[in-house]
């Protein structure tokens, strides 16, 4: 059975705020040492974009 609506807003809601939270993390680490942090970002980027 596929989400409702309701659920998929809800969840893209989630990843939009923790998009806003990683980005503020991502923007501190310019030369991108912390690795797992950008490529974390970037897959929740895609998983919102696929989304819509």
């Amino acid at each position: 059975m596929g989400m409702s609506k309701k659920d998929m807003d809800r969840r893209k809601h989630i990843l939009k705020v923790k998009l806003e939270e990683l980005q503020k993390k991502v923007d501190m680490d310019p030369l991108k040492r912390d690795r797992r942090l950008h490529e974390e970002y970037e897959e929740i980027k895609k998983k919102i974009s696929e989304m819509e």
